[in-house]
């Protein structure tokens, strides 16, 4: 068995399954939203605020950072405002 042979592996997936609940508890709430363009406005933000997650970041912080920077900055340096970026900028 490859957990066996690897301890770093875990046995279950609760981990995925944790990260997964709020939206899970919350999918009655997300119906109604009021509009299909509020839908899609509050699925961008809970993008950017799990990718910041993932990424080690704290989403506030690197949201108001963004915000405060991003209508003087190039649009073709993007990059540089995402949150992988952030993290190494902050660290």
């Amino acid at each position: 068995m490859l957990t066996l042979d690897h301890g770093f592996l875990e046995l279950d997936n609760n981990t995925a399954e944790r990260s997964m609940r709020p939206i899970a508890l919350g999918r009655k709430n997300y119906l109604f939203m009021g509009s299909e363009g509020s839908g899609k406005s509050a699925a961008i933000a809970y993008t950017l605020i799990e990718t910041a997650k993932l990424n080690g970041v704290d989403p506030q912080a690197w949201l108001t950072d963004v915000l405060g920077r991003i209508a003087d900055h190039k649009i073709t340096k993007l990059d540089e405002l995402m949150p992988w970026r952030y993290a190494e900028v902050s660290a």
